[in-house]
């Protein structure tokens, strides 16, 4: 009898590993509008990966931003996210926000907004590390590393290592022509079955392989 591979795992298991619930594929547990998370984009929480939409700071629907995730992400626990309500004032004589507080001061901000950065887009197949923090307005492209603790002020180029506080580029992962490649090859808009079957040239080091 022959037997039939599996074509990998179910984009719609929230718990992808058996018997252990603290690592979920994203797009499962994730209900806030604002946030969409694409295919086998894993959280892995040590608490509770309740955790993740409370690390999504100062996203409140009056503003509108969203928070973008591509597919085949990994995102380590404590990774947060901070969007546009958080930002104060910088160019005026007090960045105190007078005008939530109303009783006389809610005209205080008229003829004025708040700064809005954007939203933030990460791209595919990026590692987020162990609570780094990515500000609003980021674009993280597509194969970046984000290395443990690094605050991201500023977009991050594709296939990029970046670390640090404010987060800077480490080294390019590989040669520009090779990115280009990779970038062309766009291998996490496959089929399943084409993933699966060439998963093992995935993990490898050869791009020449795999085009």
């Amino acid at each position: 009898m022959t037997t039939i591979p599996k074509p990998g795992p179910d984009p719609a298991t929230r718990f992808p590993l058996q018997h252990y619930d603290r690592l979920c594929f994203l797009k499962n547990v994730v209900k806030n509008p604002n946030i969409q998370v694409g295919d086998y984009t894993y959280y892995d929480d040590f608490e509770d990966v309740q955790n993740f939409e409370k690390n999504v700071k100062y996203h409140f629907d009056f503003i509108g931003d969203k928070l973008t995730i591509g597919k085949f992400c990994a995102i380590a626990s404590g990774v947060e996210f901070i969007l546009n309500g958080g930002n104060h004032l910088v160019d005026a004589v007090s960045s105190y926000p007078f005008s939530i507080f109303g009783n006389g001061w809610e005209h205080a901000m008229e003829g004025r907004q708040f700064p809005n950065k954007g939203d933030i887009t990460i791209g595919n197949d990026v590692w987020l590390g162990y609570r780094s923090v990515i500000l609003a307005g980021v674009t993280i492209g597509d194969g970046a590393i984000v290395g443990a603790y690094s605050v991201v002020t500023k977009d991050v180029p594709p296939y990029t290592i970046v670390a640090g506080n404010p987060a800077k580029e480490i080294r390019r992962r590989f040669e520009e022509e090779e990115i280009n490649q990779l970038l062309a090859l766009r291998w996490w808009d496959w089929s399943l079955e084409k993933i699966t079957a060439k998963v093992h040239l995935l993990t490898g080091q050869s791009i020449t392989q795999i085009l």
